[in-house]
């Protein structure tokens, strides 16, 4: 099965970036990215399908790169490589891979679930040292409260601990 190509200018990005370092080729040039992914800095996810299956998904809550091009260039090329539930992506998987890339907006304080909505915002769950982040929008995850939860088992918060709660929209480019 071949997957779609991708529509917006983040989606191409992220293939270019993927493709050009699964191939060996190294780091994809991104001088070419249009102006409105190099004018700016932001936080982005980058996740990857193959056949509808999450493939990998890394971001940044915050950004970490000089723009949106190199941010989404830099956590594509982890999410084939570096996203430890999978292995790494194959020259033989690249046809069957589809993109989505979030643009974080920045995040702000909630004082508790009943700010949440799963479909309109992601959270972040913080305490101490430990930080979970879970997008939005994200199928089967229905309530705050299953969104709370994940975030907080991905980073290792265990029930009874405290934790700061925050919310943030994403651009999901496709």
């Amino acid at each position: 099965m071949s997957a779609r190509e991708p529509v917006s200018e983040h989606a191409k990005l992220a293939r270019k970036s993927v493709e050009s370092y699964v191939k060996g080729e190294g780091r994809a040039d991104i001088s070419d990215a249009p102006q409105e992914l190099r004018g700016r800095k932001a936080g982005v996810f980058v996740c990857l399908k193959k056949d509808g299956e999450l493939r990998g998904c890394i971001g940044t809550i915050q950004p970490v790169a000089n723009n949106i091009a190199e941010e989404i260039r830099d956590n594509a090329v982890s999410s084939a490589t570096s996203d430890f539930r999978f292995p790494p992506v194959g020259p033989d998987e690249l046809a069957r891979l589809t993109y989505s890339v979030d643009v974080l907006e920045e995040p702000e304080d909630i004082d508790g679930m009943d700010k949440l909505d799963p479909v309109t915002y992601g959270v972040i769950v913080r305490s101490g040292s430990k930080a979970g982040l879970l997008l939005p929008d994200l199928e089967g995850v229905d309530t705050p409260e299953e969104q709370v939860r994940i975030a907080m088992m991905k980073a290792g918060i265990r029930p009874s601990e405290p934790v700061r709660l925050q919310r943030f929209k994403v651009t999901r480019h496709d």
